[in-house]
């Protein structure tokens, strides 16, 4: 295998671009990816764009308007681990020698549904009972709060920090900060997460560029190695199981850190999946930033912000930059790159070396989730 490095990067503010199409969101971030990296269109050897309500060939909509023709146009659909799931598979061609220049770009417009939770297969039993992402999360923050040293204030704390972190980010939904008491009045949404405990539905699209060693070298460019990849699906499971430990993190982590061979204690930086507040004190475990019960600890210690030992969502997570489920994967891709190149402006972490990226996807009875992908990074030599 050889090394695969990202030298380009860029999105678009994430938000309500209701008049706006797939190709028409996606263009300005694979353009400012290019105009990152120094390439051209017609340098781009492969594409792989994550979506997951698109429609049929929106990777082929998107690159035709660039002039891109040719080439293999790959369209990754998986849940909110598309964008992500492109950037794995992106990886595997550039390590496996098949390519040396290939464009990952995500793109999502969530606007078109008019608001309320993400549509779910309908066949699904669990859907038809009413099992949705926010009465989901809601039985696992219940239940959180049941087993831990953990209350309602905790759940509030971890949208503070998020709010606070995407107050310095241009690409955010959401820029201004919040207070846990703004937090816990705001609407109700599942008891017991109200509105601000809840990612925002967004349209958005985010763009890289993924080369080999002997490209990152002729271009000498600000450059982040992708240190490991791990994509897993979720086990399937019925009757009980433990909400408090998202099997399919703790394995997919544990294949990533072995991999990258790191530590969960060495990384600088992390972009996690933080689709409502709970998700993120819960993955602090799984990620295994700290023992089962501590995460609480962290978000009062302010352990997980700058100052701290790991800054978790610099960009203000999904809670703030918004989720546009199939481009969340690769703006996390871009922020990281920012981080690990020093171009993340007011937000930057001081010497971050090595980063992480994790993002789960999909509601599927039987399974704690659909798919997960992780990425380690860090940062490289232009």
């Amino acid at each position: 295998m050889t090394d695969a490095f990202i030298i380009g990067a860029a999105m678009i503010p994430m938000g309500k671009h209701r008049t706006s199409s797939y190709p028409g969101l996606a263009i300005p971030a694979v353009l400012g990816a290019l105009a990152s990296a120094g390439l051209t269109a017609q340098d781009v050897q492969s594409v792989v764009c994550g979506h997951s309500f698109g429609g049929m060939l929106v990777g082929q909509r998107v690159v035709k308007d660039l002039g891109i023709g040719g080439v293999p146009v790959v369209n990754m659909e998986n849940a909110c681990s598309g964008g992500a799931g492109a950037l794995n598979a992106a990886w595997k061609d550039v390590t496996d020698g098949r390519y040396d220049i290939v464009l990952v770009l995500g793109v999502e417009k969530l606007s078109q549904f008019g608001g309320g939770t993400i549509p779910l297969v309908e066949e699904d039993p669990e859907v038809r009972c009413g099992m949705v992402m926010p009465a989901l999360y809601a039985m696992r923050a219940r239940r959180f709060l049941h087993e831990r040293d953990a209350a309602a204030e905790d759940l509030a704390a971890v949208a503070v920090k998020s709010r606070r972190h995407g107050a310095n980010n241009a690409f955010a939904q959401y820029r201004s900060e919040v207070t846990v008491e703004q937090v816990l009045q705001s609407r109700p949404i599942a008891d017991p997460l109200t509105l601000l405990m809840c990612c925002p539905t967004s349209d958005g699209a985010a763009a890289v560029l993924v080369v080999s060693d002997t490209i990152r070298r002729r271009l000498a460019r600000p450059a982040v190695r992708i240190r490991g990849s791990v994509l897993h699906s979720g086990q399937v499971a019925w009757g009980f199981r433990n909400m408090l430990r998202p099997e399919i993190t703790v394995e997919s982590a544990r294949e990533a850190y072995e991999l990258a061979g790191v530590e969960a204690e060495d990384l600088d930086v992390i972009e996690l999946h933080d689709a409502f507040t709970i998700a993120e004190l819960v993955y602090y475990e799984a990620l295994g930033l700290c023992a089962p019960g501590d995460a609480t600890r962290l978000i009062r210690e302010g352990r997980t912000t700058y100052g701290g030992d790991v800054v978790v969502n610099p960009s203000g997570g999904l809670l703030s930059k918004g989720h546009p489920v199939g481009a969340s994967g690769v703006a996390q891709a871009v922020e990281i790159y920012w981080q690990l190149t020093g171009q993340a402006g007011r937000r930057q972490v001081e010497n971050a070396k090595l980063a992480l990226s994790h993002v789960t996807g999909g509601g599927i009875s039987g399974m704690d989730h659909g798919v997960c992908t992780i990425h380690v990074y860090e940062s490289a030599p232009a």
